[in-house]
């Protein structure tokens, strides 16, 4: 059972958000800007969905069938949208008090995952401390996205994981599977961990002498039932087997060869490039080529860049800057990034400080327990890699900020243990003569 500080923690975590959302709200519905803080791509494929276009036009325009966003957020967005009107003020505050909701719900999965590791003390400090975290009120209080929804779903997964070998029942399995084929129809990169989580959790069944394959194909097919007729969809409506989404190529292309924002790295044969989002040009290309046309067109450039490119030292050398820019914040100090983002210098102590907090968790867990930090290490070690390949923002590290808490927690602890130990021998140290 939940304890009442867990509980205490869920009324604090809404509490604090919706007091966010009253000053936030506001902002978001701005025609002037096609209403892009309204959920960018997802925010137009939602107008799209309750004016009766369908899962369709992914940017501002109308246009045709898209698969560049999963699902479910789209539609639930759809839902609030044709409830309390497209782009008004109520459905702005909605949404963010939902997407609160939702964040703050997420203190339970959060402790019951910090309880299986570090037990039930720490697990309510974890349960507190997203609470009251700067990046989960943020995500869920200012910005429509998927952040919160995600995060809820994909935690579930994970607590289900650090327990489901101790049971043999296949709707468990079942169900697991389920779960996570309805997450990945949130943030199609939860996916990844799936099969690196299943292995840990079969073999432990296995090393009980336990039946193990039934229930592992269970899980396996169940995720793959869940995803089915999202991707019989979109094969009917684009013409191509897109299981989620198709955007890999184009972000892909753009971020590797391209000149990201901000990011003055790469060769100048490269050119401009841009999403068609932000970048006319791009965006009549999209609209003249289609969908499937024009993310073919992507695909076969960034191939192009990939083999007749001999910079490949840039692509590794790029891709570090990405992986310390996902674990730090920090991407360069120059004027021009200062300028666009006067933060960034307390943005890096923070994330820096948030890193350094998990990797002595890590330390710690990895000594103490080591079959129950395994399946933390898969998070943090699998979850990232599509984003060290693209797009390494800050938003996409919301899915595993819960277990970035959970070894920060366990970090904490383990200074404080020392502390305390070096008190102790202190005091019991002989006075010198």
């Amino acid at each position: 059972m939940l304890r009442a500080q867990v509980y205490l923690a869920i009324l604090a975590a809404f509490a604090i958000r919706l007091l966010v959302v009253i000053f936030t709200y506001r902002s978001l519905p701005d025609a002037d800007k096609h209403y892009e803080a309204f959920g960018w791509e997802m925010g137009w494929v939602a107008r799209a969905l309750a004016s009766g276009h369908g899962f369709s036009s992914p940017y501002y325009p109308w246009s045709g069938p898209t698969a560049m966003q999963p699902p479910l957020y789209p539609f639930f967005l759809s839902l609030i949208f044709r409830i309390f009107g497209i782009y008004t003020l109520t459905s702005a505050f909605v949404t963010l008090t939902i997407n609160s909701l939702l964040s703050a719900v997420t203190c339970i999965p959060v402790y019951f995952s910090a309880e299986y590791s570090l037990g039930p003390r720490p697990a309510r400090i974890a349960a507190w401390v997203w609470a009251f975290y700067p990046f989960a009120i943020y995500f869920s209080a200012c910005r429509v996205w998927e952040y919160s929804l995600t995060c809820l779903l994909f935690t579930t997964c994970f607590c289900i994981a650090q327990r489901i070998h101790g049971t043999l029942n296949p709707l468990a399995w079942l169900g697991w599977g389920a779960l996570f084929g309805i997450t990945a129809l949130s943030n199609t990169t939860t996916l990844s961990t799936l099969p690196f989580l299943l292995a840990l959790a079969l073999y432990r069944v296995r090393k009980r002498g336990r039946p193990w394959l039934l229930n592992g194909t269970l899980t396996l097919l169940a995720a793959v039932a869940v995803l089915t007729p999202w991707t019989v969809r979109n094969y009917r409506a684009l013409g191509v087997l897109v299981p989620v989404r198709d955007n890999f190529w184009l972000e892909l292309y753009i971020d590797n060869f391209g000149n990201a924002y901000l990011d003055h790295s790469s060769p100048p044969s490269a050119g401009g490039r841009g999403y068609p989002a932000d970048n006319p040009a791009e965006l009549r290309k999209y609209l003249a080529l289609g969908e499937t046309a024009y993310l073919a067109e992507k695909h076969a450039l960034a191939m192009y860049d990939i083999h007749h490119n001999p910079r490949f030292s840039f692509l590794a050398l790029k891709t570090l800057r990405r992986i310390v820019y996902y674990w730090t914040g920090y991407w360069s100090f120059s004027a021009a990034e200062l300028h666009d983002q006067p933060y960034e210098p307390w943005s890096v102590f923070y994330v820096s400080s948030m890193t350094l907090l998990m990797m002595l968790g890590v330390r710690s867990l990895w000594r103490s327990n080591r079959i129950a930090c395994i399946p933390y290490l898969v998070l943090i070690g699998a979850f990232p890699l599509t984003y060290y390949i693209t797009h390494p923002l800050l938003d996409y590290r919301q899915p595993i900020e819960p277990a970035v808490i959970v070894f920060a927690v366990a970090g904490v602890m383990s200074m404080k243990r020392k502390s305390v130990r070096a008190g102790a021998a202190e005091m019991l140290a002989p006075e010198p003569k």
